[in-house]
């Protein structure tokens, strides 16, 4: 973990080996599609790299990532117009039940969430102008048909005419800036999925 911290390529392509099968066969046999479950493991690895910052070392790594998965496998559920299910991961059983949250602590996330989505909000309109000035057209329209359409890579690569590796070289781009917003607000547990 410290050396992918560290930005240790080996070490990331290590982890991406070890993983990146479980998850592939956890989120095809939940979308029963391929193409798109290889989008949800490529989101999952971002926001496992989002996340770092937070992760705790007494969760085992497996979990951490199956959760993360199950995670954008919901939220792909639900752009796809299907009705997620309780996701079990990698053998935990599903909650139904949570207890019941103080008002306050209401009050404090709601808080916390409208701090998130106006600092990434003030960064993407500064990426937005920038991206404008210098006529980044592409990439514009890349993130565009990625976050407003809801398109997969594939789906945008097909569209631009480019390939799938620049789809998400973009929107890797971007959540890396948006992360870096974050950490300078000093923003704490970022939910990730406001930039997916």
């Amino acid at each position: 973990m410290t050396r992918i911290r560290q930005g240790e390529a080996s070490a990331w392509q290590r982890l991406i080996d070890e993983y990146e099968g479980r998850l592939l066969a956890f989120a095809t046999s939940r979308l029963r599609d391929r193409q798109l479950a290889e989008d949800v493991v490529q989101d999952t690895f971002v926001g496992f790299l989002t996340a770092l910052p937070h992760y705790d070392p007494a969760t085992p790594l497996q979990a951490f990532l199956f959760s993360i998965c199950a995670h954008k496998l919901t939220d792909r559920l639900r752009q796809t117009g299907r009705r997620p299910l309780l996701l079990a991961v990698a053998g935990q059983d599903a909650e139904l039940t949570a207890p019941a949250r103080r008002a306050s602590s209401i009050a404090r996330s709601r808080e916390h969430r409208e701090t998130e989505e106006a600092v990434l909000a003030d960064c993407l309109q500064r990426l937005i102008a920038a991206w404008r000035r210098q006529g980044d057209w592409m990439r514009l329209q890349c993130l565009e048909l990625l976050l407003v359409r809801g398109l997969t890579n594939k789906e945008v690569a097909t569209q631009l005419g480019i390939s799938e590796q620049a789809v998400a070289n973009h929107k890797q781009y971007l959540v890396g800036k948006l992360r870096e917003a974050a950490l300078a607000a000093r923003l704490t547990a970022v939910d990730e999925r406001l930039w997916e």
